[in-house]
């Protein structure tokens, strides 16, 4: 990841903002270059760190279960499977996996199996969660609640980490999966959690692109005025460890040529490194176009609570579901030292 230099930007003339924002507090030990160069290499950076204890929940279907368990024969985690034991075994048989020497928890219903995974990464006995065939709800359901003892300071949210071969470095999308139509302190949270994952992958001063149509502030387009927002709060130190530039609109986010033929100075502009979207419709579509059309590997990962937290879609490749648990692997040693 390079560094980029100061940015000189004519707010006047540009008609967006750039703020670069004040140092973190701790930056997690930066490499060379950004851990996240294609799924391989992210599984074989991991496979030197200890396997994490991860509760996956309900996994009753045959790709979860799969999941889950290529996961342990990749040296990632150690699954502790919860669910209904008959139907857990009946999808084991279904899909010729043996269970022996896995740990399972037996409990009558998928509102169950999310409350006890919950329960038991509380009481610190897993390190992260994994979603098995339950909708994304109602796992959610059972962690969100302060009761629950999963909250922290910040807003839960969701990241998706990319690589496609169209662009040169790999990239973080959010919210595009939780947080359905953020206000402007949901974005913050939003953005200070994704350069969090960010630093853990290695990327010292994320670039951090706030997207919108267009890249001028326009009052009646309430995304630039958040986006003008949220690069000021990072100017003033609410917002550490990154360097904002917003509004930019899609292309000239990821595009050079594009930010050079509109005239916008920029350290963003044209090299992001995350890319925060309005809303989760707009953010989805965006996530799901690069992956089904722009060829893109993807790994979703949920931030914000107390445990990583893998989000898995029932469409997911064996690839995605790898890199998943790879990204919540590095989060929990992370959280080991640096609780969330």
């Amino acid at each position: 990841m390079h560094r980029c230099r100061k940015p000189i930007v004519d707010a006047k003339t540009q008609g967006h903002t750039m703020s670069r924002s004040q140092p973190a507090s701790t930056v997690h030990a930066p490499s060379a270059q950004p851990v996240l160069r294609g799924v391989e290499r992210l599984i074989a950076h991991v496979q030197a760190m200890e396997p994490v204890r991860m509760a996956v929940v309900h996994p009753c279907d045959a790709l979860s279960l799969a999941g889950a368990i290529d996961a342990r024969d990749a040296g990632i985690i150690r699954p502790v499977l919860v669910a209904p034991r008959a139907r857990l075994q009946a999808a084991a048989a279904a899909a010729g996996i043996d269970l022996d020497g896995i740990q399972c928890i037996d409990v009558p219903h998928s509102h169950a199996a999310a409350a006890e995974a919950a329960a038991m990464a509380c009481r610190g006995e897993v390190d992260a969660l994994m979603k098995g065939s339950l909708h994304s709800d109602e796992l959610m359901a059972a962690i969100v609640p302060t009761a629950a003892g999963l909250r922290t300071k910040r807003r839960i949210t969701h990241c998706f980490v990319m690589e496609t071969p169209a662009y040169p470095r790999p990239f973080i999308i959010t919210d595009a999966a939780i947080n359905i139509a953020p206000t402007l302190e949901d974005k913050a949270d939003i953005v200070r959690n994704a350069i969090d994952l960010a630093h853990v992958l290695g990327v010292a001063e994320p670039k951090v692109a706030i997207l919108a149509a267009v890249e001028t502030v326009n009052p009646r387009m309430p995304s630039t005025l958040d986006a003008a927002a949220l690069c000021k709060m990072a100017d003033r130190g609410q917002i550490t460890g990154g360097l904002l530039d917003g509004p930019l609109a899609f292309d000239n986010a990821v595009s050079p040529e594009s930010a050079r033929v509109k005239g916008i100075v920029s350290a963003v502009a044209g090299q992001a490194d995350i890319l925060v979207v309005p809303d989760l419709e707009s953010g989805n579509m965006l996530a799901k176009q690069l992956e089904y059309m722009g060829h893109a590997d993807s790994a979703g990962i949920v931030l914000g609570a107390r445990v990583p937290i893998v989000l898995t879609s029932r469409s997911d490749s064996r690839r995605s579901r790898l890199a998943s648990c790879a990204i919540a692997l590095l989060l929990a040693h992370h959280y080991r030292t640096s609780p969330p």
